[in-house]
C-alpha cells in the first residue's frame, strides 16, 4: 500500500469532500486521517489516503480532475518509509498540549511558534480563532496547539519559557 498526502484548496461549496472521497473509493483507496475547515469561503484541508501501490498513479492522475472544484497538491510516502522514519526519531514521541487565550494581538503564533520550534518541538495540530470579548470589548485569541516534543527536550526549561512569553504576551498560557 502507499499512503499518499492530498493537500486541498478551492472555493467552499457543497460537494468538495464528496468528491475527493468518490475518487479515492473509485481507485481502491482508503480515508485514513483528515483534518478539514472553512475559512472566510474558501476551504482547506490536508487528506491521508492508502491506495493499493498498482492504483496510485490512476488515483493522483482522478484527483487533478478535480481541478476545477479544488486544487489538489499530493506527495507520497510508503508505509515501510514511514515506519522507519518514526523509529528512527525514538519511537513513540510524547506530545504536550498548549492552549492560548488572551487579548488578540498581532504576533502572538510566531512568539508561540518560535519557541516551539527553538525547543525542536513540531506542531502536530493547531487551531486559533479571535471573537469578540463578551464583557470587556476588544478580540480575544484563542488557540489549542498539540506539539511532539523530542527525546531529549527539556520540559521544565520549556515551561519556564512558556510562561515568561504568557506575561510579555500579556496572555494566559496553559500547558499539559
Amino acid at each position: 500500500m502507499s499512503t499518499l498526502i492530498l493537500t486541498v484548496v478551492g472555493s467552499d461549496r457543497p460537494g468538495l469532500v464528496a468528491a475527493v472521497a468518490d475518487a479515492v473509493d473509485a481507485h481502491g483507496g482508503n480515508w485514513e486521517n483528515s483534518r478539514l475547515a472553512e475559512l472566510a469561503g474558501t476551504f482547506a484541508g490536508v487528506i491521508e489516503v492508502s491506495v493499493p501501490d498498482d492504483r496510485a498513479a490512476e488515483l493522483q492522475t482522478a484527483l487533478t480532475s478535480l481541478d476545477g472544484l479544488l486544487t489538489v497538491v499530493h506527495a507520497g510516502q510508503d508505509d515501510a518509509d514511514a515506519a522507519t522514519s518514526a523509529a528512527a526519531a525514538g519511537g513513540s514521541p510524547r506530545q504536550l498540549t498548549i492552549q492560548v487565550l488572551g487579548n488578540d494581538r498581532a504576533g502572538i503564533v510566531r512568539e508561540i511558534s518560535g519557541v516551539l520550534s527553538a525547543h525542536a518541538l513540531s506542531i502536530e495540530s493547531m487551531t486559533s480563532e479571535t471573537h469578540d470579548a463578551a464583557m470587556a470589548g476588544g478580540r480575544l485569541f484563542e488557540a489549542a496547539v498539540v506539539a511532539t516534543v523530542p527525546a531529549g527536550a527539556d520540559p521544565e526549561n520549556l515551561r519556564t519559557e512558556l510562561e515568561r512569553l504568557a506575561a510579555d504576551l500579556q496572555v494566559d498560557i496553559t500547558v499539559a
